[in-house]
């Protein structure tokens, strides 16, 4: 048994745990000058008192007597051990994604409608896709009738069929005028089709209702239209 290193160790853990030497005699209910003299060399604990130093400190009555904590060595070890598979593990995933990339394409959403402007993207791969429309402005600033709600259906027009593929409401629960209400409308739509040549025959309908104060629903239809080309975009 080293009596020195006891010491050492002593010392290490009252500074690890902030103590001075007056506040750990306080807590092992003995003078500063007995833990002065264990962490000088020149004494060590009796068995009860260690195994105080044991339970406040939390280490084994063994790892105190050698000086040094042992078992929090091998803890450490076993951690670094882990976190380095699971690292190695990680790596793996993203470079699998990396070298598996898939491809996207995309198309930009507008309207020819006069009295509005939308803003929106169409993005879609082999296997998955999403309309997102982000922003509809009405552009009739002299119009300042008010509504007391609003609705609105996306459709998808291919000649005579119509297919309703999202539809929304106004949150606002306050009567506003149109452009107020559209702002609170947004559209993010998924798994919608995953094929550019789809949209090359295929038409976007976006259908607002707006619902008077006196109960008339007046019905706007805005064809969305998109750039003619699909464009490449990556994204890992």
């Amino acid at each position: 048994m080293d009596q020195e290193k006891i010491g050492k160790f002593i010392k290490k853990l009252r500074k690890d745990n902030n103590l001075t030497q007056d506040e750990l005699a306080k807590k092992l209910g003995v003078t500063y000058q007995a833990v002065s003299k264990w962490e000088n060399g020149k004494s060590i604990p009796d068995i009860a008192i260690i195994k105080n130093i044991s339970n406040l400190f939390n280490i084994n009555i063994d790892e105190l007597l050698d000086g040094s904590a042992k078992n929090k060595k091998r803890l450490n070890k076993k951690l670094f051990i882990t976190i380095t598979v699971l690292g190695i593990f990680i790596i793996g995933i993203l470079i699998y994604f990396i070298v598996h990339k898939e491809t996207y394409e995309f198309k930009v959403l507008d309207t020819k409608a006069s009295d509005f402007d939308i803003s929106g993207v169409l993005t879609f791969s082999s296997d998955k896709s999403s309309i997102y429309i982000s922003n509809i402005d009405y552009n009739n600033s002299n119009d300042t009738t008010e509504y007391k709600s609003l609705s609105c259906n996306l459709y998808d027009v291919n000649g005579n069929s119509k297919t309703k593929i999202s539809s929304c409401e106004s949150d606002n629960n306050n009567i506003d005028t149109l452009s107020s209400l559209l702002t609170n409308i947004d559209f993010t739509v998924d798994d919608y089709a995953s094929s550019c040549k789809l949209f090359k025959n295929n038409q976007l309908v976006l259908e607002i209702n707006a619902t008077s104060l006196d109960d008339k629903i007046i019905t706007y239809e805005i064809p969305l239209s998109f750039n003619d080309n699909c464009s490449n975009s990556t994204n890992s």
